[in-house]
């Protein structure tokens, strides 16, 4: 989930735009083409929120496993955006003016302030994916002339499935004592996801909101940030996260102050291969998954069907690409015995 990706601190991301890699599979065309126009080759390019983070890498992954799949002549050049809203957006702004795309596809940082960069001067067709670009983080369809598909589900939709899923673990329970590990309290994303937890569970009085914390999506954050709660709370019965890192962090702290963490409802997003086993083995109660691989490979296909003059779909429902359900419990996961996540988070 947006900074559900993210390994760690806003400090590891390095050149604010670096070119990380290409796929080339014959030569390369110029870009600032019309869609449709019937050219054999194009140049496109990936704006990634952070190419240190494995969850961008594993899109990009995916957008090159898509242009080896469809058999496609087509440059792939990866940009870095270092988790800085100001470099993606200039970056956008820039691959959107000569002729040396023709296409974008991004992940965005912020998906609300990167829509000041519609339209393109080039008019050239975008796909994002994990966000929409635009004021509404929770409408899929495009909200900014330019944007083409979008790769996502709406997070206020999946927020309220993972609470609701808290409400039936608390059924029993009297008070049922809940922490919320939220990524940043001050992003778009998380204030969404965190309304979203709170409408839900503030209807069910036998549910306490005892704490809301940040987690940075970064384990040693989270286990400190737990750690704390844990004093005041140490009878705590659920901890809902919206990132896997930040479960693992919650997990650390647990198991630090003597709780064996079966014993707590523990939840995450963002399917990485550590939350699919935890899930399996019981340790944490379930997870919001996220498949990037196939997300990035689905932006590609769509990207590409549009430059080609194909179908496109405007929304791709994210929870659907992937080879298992995307909300897994020990049970979702029996149907699909031979999944263990599309990245290591």
């Amino acid at each position: 989930m947006e900074r559900s990706m993210r390994t760690g601190k806003r400090g590891l991301a390095l050149a604010a735009c670096a070119v990380a890699g290409s796929v080339v599979l014959t030569a390369c065309g110029s870009g600032g083409t019309t869609a449709g126009s019937g050219k054999d080759s194009y140049s496109v390019a990936v704006l990634l929120a952070s190419s240190q983070n494995g969850y961008n890498q594993a899109v990009a992954q995916g957008v090159k496993n898509a242009v080896k799949s469809l058999g496609a002549d087509v440059k792939v050049s990866i940009l870095d955006g270092g988790f800085n809203s100001d470099t993606q957006l200039s970056q956008l702004e820039t691959a959107g003016s000569g002729t040396k795309y023709d296409g974008v596809i991004v992940v965005p940082n912020d998906g609300v302030s990167l829509a000041a960069g519609f339209p393109l001067s080039n008019n050239i067709p975008v796909a994002t994916v994990l966000n929409p670009v635009g004021p509404n983080i929770s409408d899929m369809k495009p909200q900014v002339a330019g944007v083409v598909s979008t790769v996502a589900v709406d997070p206020a939709a999946a927020a309220k499935k993972q609470a609701e899923d808290v409400v039936t673990y608390c059924k029993d329970i009297d008070p049922c004592k809940v922490t919320l590990l939220v990524g940043n309290l001050k992003a778009t994303l998380d204030v969404t996801r965190e309304k979203a937890y709170k409408s839900v569970l503030g209807a069910h009085s036998n549910i306490k909101v005892v704490a809301s914390a940040e987690g940075q999506y970064d384990p040693d954050t989270s286990s400190k940030a737990i750690a704390n709660v844990l004093q005041a709370h140490p009878d705590v019965n659920a901890i809902l996260s919206n990132a896997d890192q930040q479960t693992k962090g919650a997990q650390i702290a647990l198991e630090d102050a003597g709780i064996a963490p079966s014993k707590v409802y523990l939840t995450g997003g963002g399917g990485t291969t550590y939350a699919v086993e935890n899930v399996r083995n019981g340790t944490w109660k379930a997870d919001y998954l996220n498949f990037p691989v196939s997300m990035g490979d689905a932006a590609m296909k769509q990207l590409y069907a549009k430059l080609t003059g194909g179908k496109v779909q405007e929304w791709v429902d994210a929870d659907k690409v992937g080879k298992a359900e995307a909300y897994a419990d020990k049970k979702t996961l029996t149907q699909t015995p031979d999944f263990k996540g599309e990245w290591a988070g």
